[in-house]
């Protein structure tokens, strides 16, 4: 009797299951994988959409070779939304935005308008996911999708792995995702660093290194450059691998621009905020440990030569951090988020202080400890290979 009721369950089971609820079907849609937002005439926003074109049958690596990997459509409208609804216009497909790898805002409009407000459609819209990188875009934004990808099959493809691989391998930018994005917009110091884009030259060639500082929601002025950036990782705790240029030991060499490479493996750093009174000080510890990459006028076969070099490191990362701190302490950015961490601890204080953050934050007294452990040589002996 009970395996009588089981078979009856299961086949009433295997009919519920049959059917389909959903009759869209895959030739409805284009796959998106960029898009970016540039300011237009009469206060409207230009919206260029980069939708992934199936290969219909080619040979594997055609698509890509002959340029094809991808369509852009450009809209226009005072909203995002109307602009990503007008898309079938202009391609006959409804946009489909779960696949998306990239969000591109051009400088002027990053500028001049509020990116939370630009933005406000991907965050609330329930196909696009939190996951997608953001960038700020040199000039116009849309002239990047029309650049023939390197390697990948999209352009969109293309610099969501530019922006991952400079973030893991030179620490000249980060992995920045729209969640991220979201969280630091509504930060107390409401202060955000955005993976920066440009063409180095009039070749269709992209790079992405550097920062926009976005506060209040808008860009300032100058974005920060690629040789700013480790040191400013170094303090928040954000640098993964990288290389250290360490000027000789040697001061005649030093002065002819002799350096030597350290591939840094780990960096750990630690803030302490202190407040006394009405003022505030913060220590900062950074342990740092890594490889000899390049030799030139040091050598590394003793235990003295090898403390020798770590002290030169540490001397170098601790002027650079500090050049760093002094540099945004004068423009009066708190991109290490010590307003957000008073807030957190001391919530009735930040209050007062909220107003006058920009000021105090720029009068912060800081000090600095650094250790440095060089853990191997490489595979040969610590002595240039010109020697």
């Amino acid at each position: 009797m009970r395996s009588r009721l089981a078979v009856t369950i299961s086949i009433a089971a295997l009919f519920l299951q049959t059917g389909c609820w959903d009759h869209d079907e895959l030739t409805e849609f284009g796959y998106v994988q960029a898009a970016a937002i540039d300011a237009a005439e009469d206060g409207k926003l230009e919206l260029t959409t980069h939708f992934y074109r199936p290969s219909g049958g080619e040979q594997s690596g055609e698509s890509g070779k002959s340029g094809k990997g991808g369509i852009n459509i450009k809209t226009k409208a005072k909203t995002v939304f109307e602009a990503v609804r007008d898309i079938p216009i202009h391609f006959g497909r409804k946009a489909k935005w779960d696949h998306m790898r990239v969000i591109l805002i051009g400088e002027e409009l990053a500028k001049k308008q509020n990116i939370g407000d630009i933005l406000d459609f991907f965050s609330r819209d329930h196909e696009p996911r939190d996951t997608i990188s953001v960038l700020i875009a040199k000039g116009k934004a849309s002239d990047y999708l029309d650049t023939k990808p390197l390697i990948e099959h999209t352009i969109g493809q293309q610099m969501l792995k530019m922006e991952e691989t400079t973030s893991t391998y030179t620490a000249k930018t980060t992995h920045f995702l729209l969640l991220d994005l979201a969280i630091q917009l509504k930060s107390e110091t409401n202060t955000t660093l955005v993976p920066f884009m440009f063409s180095p030259n009039k070749q269709k060639e992209i790079s992405i290194a550097g920062f926009a500082v976005i506060k209040d929601g808008k860009m300032r002025k100058t974005p920060l450059s690629p040789q700013a950036i480790p040191p400013l990782l170094m303090l928040i705790n954000q640098y993964d691998q990288g290389v250290l240029e360490i000027p000789c030991s040697d001061q005649a060499l030093a002065d002819k621009g002799m350096k030597e490479a350290l591939e840094v493996k780990s960096l750990v750093t630690k803030l302490k905020t202190s407040i006394k009174d009405e003022s505030v000080s913060v220590h900062v510890t950074t342990k740092l440990s890594g490889s000899v990459a390049e030799l030139r006028c040091s050598t590394v076969k003793t235990e003295e030569e090898q403390k020798k070099l770590e002290h030169t490191i540490q001397n170098q990362v601790e002027r650079d951090m500090r050049k760093t701190v002094e540099r945004l302490q004068k423009e009066q950015l708190d991109v290490l988020g010590l307003g957000n961490s008073i807030y957190r601890k001391h919530p009735s204080l930040w209050k007062s202080w909220k107003p006058t953050w920009d000021k105090r934050f720029s009068e912060i007294r800081f000090d600095f400890k650094t250790e440095v452990n060089v853990v191997n040589t490489g595979t040969i002996v610590g002595t240039p290979f010109s020697k």
